[in-house]
């Protein structure tokens, strides 16, 4: 097994490619060990000193390191932890999730359904090739609530790409 990485824009953040499928559906963001639990390999990465992060992509893992740890070092640790997984067989998550901002609601005003489709089909694909995901929260008086997740939450460009980017895409459409 050949794992890639690849650097984010977030310098305590890195994408990890197994060549295989991740998560068939949805996305799963965890930020500590007890989030984890769910899974057995972000158990696994936890366990490594110094992985402060796990995110789950279709087809990738995004790692988030503590500011004490040099990448260098961590990354044996994760390849190690990710081909042991892999080459165990065992299902990555113990209880697969629904990604619930994918679909729309019965109670989706126009403007929501809108926003969730340009979210789907423009942001979340560029969010994803920077190792995380943003999922719709809520859209109220005009003020759309999101969520980043993996690579992107904690992100030093997070604040431009939120303003510069999705504001700027939403107002367009």
């Amino acid at each position: 097994m050949n794992i890639q990485t690849e650097l984010t824009p977030n310098p305590s953040s890195q994408k990890f490619l197994p060549g295989k499928i991740v998560m068939k559906e949805g996305t799963a963001d965890f930020r500590n060990v007890d989030e984890a639990k769910r899974s057995p390999l972000a158990i696994n990465l936890f366990n490594i000193d110094g992985v402060e992060g796990v995110f789950f992509g279709s087809d990738f893992i995004s790692i988030t390191k503590s500011n004490n740890h040099e990448w260098q070092t961590l990354k044996p640790s994760i390849y190690e932890a990710i081909i042991k997984y892999y080459k165990s067989g065992a299902a990555i998550m113990l209880q697969e999730e629904k990604d619930k901002t994918v679909t729309n609601n019965a109670e989706d005003n126009e403007a929501v359904i809108k926003i969730k489709e340009i979210l789907n089909t423009k942001v979340r694909p560029a969010v994803a090739r920077d190792g995380g995901d943003i999922n719709f929260q809520s859209f109220d008086n005009g003020i759309v609530y999101l969520h980043m997740q993996g690579s992107c939450s904690g992100c030093p460009s997070a604040t431009a790409t939120l303003k510069a980017g999705i504001e700027n895409m939403l107002k367009h459409y």
